[in-house]
């Protein structure tokens, strides 16, 4: 049972701060959504993502990740 809440507690945060982290790191949101984009297709490969709940709750991180970083580009460039 902890084990379950734990893995969609880290789904619903991790892929939302990865997307933040590789905007972060390429200057660019599309390239950093699609790079979170591959590593849950390879985790969905591997069979680490075993519930279609559990990818629900990945693409909803996804989206408010990717919603940040548009959000957050605006700012950056006005401290510019």
């Amino acid at each position: 049972m902890e084990i379950v809440v734990l893995r969609y507690l880290s789904g619903l945060i991790l892929p939302g701060l990865l997307v933040l982290l590789f905007t972060r790191v390429t200057y660019n949101r599309f390239i950093g959504l699609i790079l979170t984009v591959a590593l849950i297709a390879a985790s969905v490969y591997k069979g680490y993502t075993n519930s279609f709940i559990l990818i629900v709750v990945d693409a909803f991180s996804l989206t408010a990740g990717f919603w940040l970083a548009v959000k957050m580009k605006p700012r950056a460039a006005k401290k510019e």
